[in-house]
């Protein structure tokens, strides 16, 4: 009994030290600039980049080509945007909260859209010159 309480706690522990750290890389990550060219393209006509931003965001993902790696990223975070938009939504009380986490997503979305775009460039400028 003692062993599986342990083993129980250790183990969630462990996912909760995962979580966090994975959040912690998307926070550092949304940090960076975003540029004008996925302001533009993604529509975004306020000077930052809201919560509402992230499907324009993702919708521009899912035009452009993968030409070069996997964007198997976007599936994490994506699932995570719509978890917070429903417990915003759901509970009032974590509605600003989950507004902070949306765009911290959104944010994130368009810098690894940005480079997402730019691998696709430095790939395509690679196979013209063959």
């Amino acid at each position: 009994m003692v062993v599986t309480i342990i083993i129980t706690v250790s183990v969630f522990a462990l996912a909760m030290l995962g979580f966090f750290y994975w959040r912690a890389i998307i926070c550092g990550i949304a940090r960076q600039p975003i540029s004008d060219p996925i302001r533009v393209a993604a529509e975004v006509v306020s000077e930052g980049i809201g919560p509402r931003d992230f499907r324009n965001i993702i919708i521009l993902k899912d035009l452009s080509p993968d030409l070069y790696g996997r964007s198997e990223c976007f599936k994490g975070i994506c699932a995570y945007y719509t978890i917070v938009e429903r417990l915003g939504k759901l509970l009032p009380v974590l509605s600003a909260w989950a507004d902070v986490e949306m765009t911290t997503c959104s944010r994130y979305a368009a810098v690894l859209m940005h480079q997402h775009l730019q691998r696709n460039m430095i790939y395509a400028a690679q196979v013209r010159g063959m």
